[in-house]
């Protein structure tokens, strides 16, 4: 009994810590790619549903490339801001990045015992940090707002509302990584032209044995042609020659 009651208040204790929002990537998010990331979120109340959900980019690594993907039910908003210093991108100069994106229940909600999760495709990610901390608030049906705001700190405990976090991996050697990057589309297009080429080989090659083959066949029936013909003379000439001996 005593165990099994240790156990059931650790279960109450781990549970609103392990329910919280949190964003994790599809695939991989390599620093100086691009990458779609999910925000999971969610609900904690028993006698509420969410309908809303705020996530503020950090304004220390600036993402100008943000895109939310449609959730049924749900309204997504981008909103900018500009930046004191601008960012160089692909040739270009970017003056404002994205600061919040905002979701809001248009008919659909988290309810009791359910969890929802919002994708953003992001980019270009930063390439002198290794994780990227968002912070997220989370209105509820009650008008209750929970704010997961706190960063968590390596080699302490999780805080009670922690900000979601994603975590980067190293870059790849082009530039370029994570899911829906540049180099996925350069990568596919080089192996498409490997395949064409590897075909258009072998169809030349095709070409090549079989006209070497038409070659030697023809050149085969010329000689057979030319040894019929020798042969015939031969045997021509042997007659020829039996007949003068027979008349001499």
């Amino acid at each position: 009994m005593v165990g099994g009651v240790a156990a059931s208040a650790l279960f109450l204790l781990a549970g609103p810590a392990s329910a919280h929002v949190g964003v994790q990537p599809q695939g991989e998010a390599a620093q100086g790619g691009y990458a779609v990331i999910n925000f999971k979120v969610p609900n904690e109340r028993d006698d509420a549903s969410t309908t809303k959900i705020e996530v503020n980019f950090p304004a220390d690594h600036p993402l100008a490339s943000v895109m939310p993907q449609p959730v049924p039910g749900w309204k997504a908003t981008v909103a900018k801001e500009k930046l004191t210093k601008p960012l160089k991108m692909h040739g270009n100069t970017i003056t404002e990045a994205v600061s919040k994106v905002t979701w809001t229940s248009t008919g659909g909600k988290i309810g009791p015992g359910e969890f929802q999760q919002f994708p953003l495709s992001v980019g270009q990610l930063p390439e002198d940090t290794d994780q990227l901390v968002f912070k997220a608030l989370q209105t509820y049906d009650n008008k209750e707002v929970v704010r997961w705001i706190e960063e968590p700190k390596e080699g302490e405990e999780e805080p009670q509302s922690p900000a979601p976090v994603l975590k980067l991996t190293a870059a790849t050697g082009d530039g370029h990584g994570g899911s829906g990057s540049d180099s996925d589309h350069d990568s596919a297009s080089d192996a498409d032209a490997d395949k064409a080429a590897a075909k258009t080989g072998a169809q030349q090659n095709g070409a090549t044995e079989t006209a070497s083959a038409d070659s030697n066949d023809t050149t085969a029936r010329v000689l057979g042609g030319v040894g019929i013909a020798v042969g015939a003379a031969g045997v021509a000439f042997g007659v020829l020659a039996g007949r003068r001996r027979t008349t001499a």
